[in-house]
Parts: structure tokens; C-alpha cells; sequence
């Protein structure tokens, strides 16, 4: 079985590295449209192949692996996974979101709206990842009504919290981005779940949603998927109904993940710069 991660490190190492200044001064993406996918390695490294001569890799002091931790919020009865589950017009998740390799930790509200476009909203936080201070909420507040016209739910706290590396792929033009993430582990109070370790799970982000990567992706075999991070593992962690997501789980995870202990995972605001 080969290793996605281990392929990861040998696709970065092949390409010729951007900084992320420069990735930040030619587009930010925060307004975008993404396209998931879920391939095996073998997948990834024909794509990687294909990508030659036209993308970069992220590097950051001489890094381009990197190590990110989510915390997501919801209500006690997971209102925001609900509305993702139902596919509502207006949802949303809210997160922290901790750059392990160096890059501190932030804020971030995902909205999703009517044309299947992502906005993000992110503010730098110097609180603890599974903490939402009065700061945050009223940050969280402002954003909502702003962008979706919703008020914030009551009773937010840490439900699921998500750990995995990442490359990421930018092309020349400045146009998108490919996020290729492995080694995914979801936890919460009560275990972990482990992704499988031949797979990566890549994101397209394009201001159109026809990015090359996709057009590449598409002559691979392969097919844009509905999945998310958060929701599928609060789906296998909670034992949820999760049929819109049947497909993601099926590939990406095995039929028994769950490991019924975690240890603690807390990690300090690092300093500086920030992966993209």
C-alpha cells in the first residue's frame, strides 16, 4: 500500500517553491469556488506528473509539509452539521484553526451561499483553539449577519477537532490553488478516527471552479465529491446519519476506524507566518 503522505513529501520536493507573500500578493481566494476529491495515491502521483511546468509548492522556511489542527464549534444538538447534512442554501461552520509548523492559530467563519461558492472570513486568535471568547463570538456574530443575514446560534462549543498535513499546489498564473491533505485524524471527548493512509483528499480552488486541476482530475477518472472534514467526522464519531456524505466515508475511511481513546492535543499560537 503506498503511503500518500510519503508520496506528498516527493511531489513537493519535485516542484519549484513559491513564498507565500508572493502567493498572497497575486490572489487570496478567500471568495472562491472548491472541488473535493478523494483519489488514491497512484491517482495523485499521475496528477502531480500532469501539474508539472505549470504549478509551484508552498514553501515557508524551507517547509512544504505542513501540520494543521481545526477545532470546530457547534450547538449541543449539531445544528451547523445539520443544515450541511440537509444541504441548506445558507450554512456555515465555524472554526479555529492551529498552524503547527508555525503560523499561529485563527479564527475562521465559512459561508456558504446560493451559487455553491465558499466565502471565508478569518481574524488571527490568540485564545485557546477550543475556547470561543466574547471577542470571537461577536466576530462570529458580525460575520453571519453580514454575509448570510443569520444570527448566531446560542449555546456554540468544541465538538470535533481535526489533525493532518498538507501541500499545497499553486498555479503559476495565480489563478487557484490545490490543496492535496493527508493523515487525517478526527477526535472528540470520546475517541478518534483514522482516514486511509493510501488516499489524499485535494481541494480545487479556483474563482470559477474550472481550474486545470480539475480539468486534469477529470481525464484521471476522477470526480468531484461532497464531503467535509468536520461532517464526516462527527458522522463516524457520534454514529449519525450521514447519507449525503455515503460516498466520502466508503473511500476514504475503513469499515472500522474508530480507536476509543485520544490523548490531549492542545498546541500554543506559533508566530509569524501562515500557510494558505
Amino acid at each position: 500500500m503506498t503511503d500518500s503522505g510519503v508520496l506528498l513529501v516527493g511531489v513537493a520536493a519535485a516542484l519549484p517553491p513559491v513564498g507565500l507573500e508572493e502567493v498572497l500578493s497575486t490572489s487570496e481566494l478567500m471568495t472562491r469556488v472548491d472541488r473535493k476529491y478523494i483519489v488514491p495515491a497512484t491517482t495523485m502521483a499521475h496528477l502531480a506528473a500532469d501539474l508539472a511546468g505549470r504549478f509551484e509548492v508552498l514553501q515557508i522556511d524551507g517547509r512544504r509539509q505542513f501540520g494543521y489542527s481545526s477545532t470546530y464549534f457547534d450547538t449541543p444538538d449539531l445544528l451547523t452539521f445539520r443544515h450541511h447534512r440537509q444541504g441548506r442554501r445558507r450554512r456555515y461552520k465555524i472554526r479555529t484553526r492551529t498552524y503547527l509548523d508555525g503560523g499561529g492559530r485563527w479564527l475562521e467563519v465559512k459561508l456558504s451561499g446560493a451559487r455553491g461558492g465558499t466565502d471565508k472570513h478569518r481574524i488571527p486568535y490568540t485564545g485557546a483553539a477550543d475556547v470561543l471568547t466574547p471577542e470571537a463570538l461577536d466576530f462570529v456574530a458580525e460575520t453571519l449577519a453580514a454575509g448570510l443575514h443569520l444570527s448566531p446560534p446560542d449555546k456554540l462549543g468544541p465538538v470535533l477537532s481535526t489533525d493532518y498535513r498538507r501541500v499545497t499546489l499553486v498555479d503559476r498564473s495565480g489563478s487557484a490553488r490545490l490543496t492535496c491533505d493527508t493523515g487525517l485524524v478526527c477526535r472528540d471527548a470520546g475517541g478518534r478516527v483514522f482516514a486511509r493512509r493510501d488516499c489524499v483528499l485535494l481541494e480545487s480552488k479556483s474563482s470559477n471552479g474550472a481550474a486545470p486541476a480539475d480539468r486534469l482530475l477529470h481525464g484521471l477518472g476522477a470526480r468531484p465529491i461532497s464531503t467535509s472534514k468536520y461532517c464526516l467526522g462527527v458522522a463516524l464519531l457520534r454514529e449519525v446519519s450521514a447519507n449525503r456524505w455515503h460516498e466520502a466515508l466508503r473511500r476514504y475511511f475503513p469499515p472500522h476506524p474508530s480507536v476509543p481513546e485520544r490523548s490531549d492535543h492542545s498546541v500554543e499560537p506559533a508566530a509569524i507566518m501562515t500557510p494558505v
